[in-house]
């Protein structure tokens, strides 16, 4: 898969960081590696050596610069025709708001044993929450703060720099 240079932040030898290309959500990004591959098993050891550091500086960096409340790192890994790739998932204040305030998360709370506080939720909640409406809801959540493009430069400077 071809992405759009304007998508990508940063790129090693082994593997590529850009924005998620169908998520309208600022400052989510996927570090995919460029071999066709779908294991860490199988990875060249090359790539494995790479692989931790960018991981922690891509936290580092999106940390600095994004400032979310939470940082998801995840590999789900099954869909077809992709390469192994990791999830960088930012839950900034504002989403987490956007996800109380959706009456039709509340139903997740049937599931549970113990009805949510406002203030308890956890990853796989949010998670989906960003996936439904920032990536395949046709009207997204209000973007609070820079779009997506305006998050994409900024972070590809901060990872040129430093």
């Amino acid at each position: 898969m071809q992405i759009d240079p304007a998508y990508i932040v940063y790129e090693t030898e082994h593997w590529l960081l850009n924005h998620h290309l169908a998520s309208a959500l600022p400052g989510y990004l996927m570090l995919g590696a460029k071999a066709p591959i779908h294991s860490l098993a199988a990875m060249p050891e090359a790539a494995l050596a790479e692989l931790g550091g960018l991981l922690a500086k891509t936290q580092r960096v999106m940390e600095a610069q994004l400032q979310p409340k939470w940082l998801y790192i995840s590999r789900y890994g099954h869909m077809p025709g992709f390469a192994l790739h990791f999830h960088f998932i930012p839950v900034y204040e504002w989403v987490e708001e956007a996800f109380w305030q959706d009456e039709r998360y509340r139903l997740l709370q049937g599931f549970g044993a113990q009805p949510m506080a406002k203030t308890l939720t956890d990853g796989a909640e949010l998670t989906l929450f960003v996936w439904r409406e920032f990536g395949e809801s046709a009207t997204p959540p209000k973007v609070q703060g820079e779009s997506v493009d305006q998050v994409t430069t900024r972070l590809r400077a901060a990872f040129r720099s430093g």
